[in-house]
């Protein structure tokens, strides 16, 4: 099992090739062989797992990337907690609120009429903002797999999903040309 730490690019290096007084929490490539012990770079009561394939990034005519999942403890002294988070002052309210519990959403107070899978495809942008999602990864993950159709199904129902919104609030939910849209969270002014 090879595990990725990073070190300062080093273009022209083997992988063998030691960087001296290199940090320890820099990520370096490791041959398919080599064996690292993982457990000397974890804080005391930490774990890890491979990360599930379908969450990492994949690069074209690249070999698939592995990732890991460190899973700290919430009482552990490595965690930094200067002070909770809050809005700045500057920052706005977002306007378009999401309760998935009763499944309704609002556009600055206004509860939205959304059909079902308005909603699943609504929640979804909203969960993952300036995010870029293809149509496919829209209809496995709001259709589910076993949808049967194609990516105009996704494109009606984002023009539904925009003509609701409104003219205002419309380019929430932008087109990502020849890949998907993306939702960019209008803010109260």
């Amino acid at each position: 099992m090879a595990i990725i730490r990073s070190l300062p690019a080093l273009p022209s290096a083997p992988l063998d090739t030691p960087v001296p007084n290199a940090p320890r929490h820099h990520l370096r490539a490791v041959d398919r062989d080599e064996v690292i012990d993982v457990a000397e770079f974890l804080p005391p009561g930490a774990t890890w797992l491979p990360a599930p394939p379908h969450t990492l990034p994949t690069l074209p005519g690249q070999p698939p990337m592995v990732g890991y999942l460190v899973l700290i403890p919430a009482d552990s002294p490595h965690l930094t907690r200067t002070h909770p988070v809050t809005p700045l002052a500057d920052e706005a309210e977002p306007l378009v609120r999401i309760d998935t519990v009763q499944r309704t959403a609002q556009l600055n107070g206004a509860e939205l009429d959304l059909t079902y899978l308005e909603f699943e495809l609504l929640a979804h942008l909203v969960a993952h903002p300036n995010r870029v999602h293809t149509r496919d990864q829209l209809v496995t993950t709001v259709w589910g797999y076993g949808h049967v159709g194609d990516g105009r199904t996704v494109d009606v129902h984002i023009a539904r999903l925009r003509r609701k919104l409104g003219v205002e609030h419309r380019k929430a939910i932008q087109t990502v040309r020849r890949v998907g849209y993306k939702y960019t969270p209008p803010t109260a002014r």
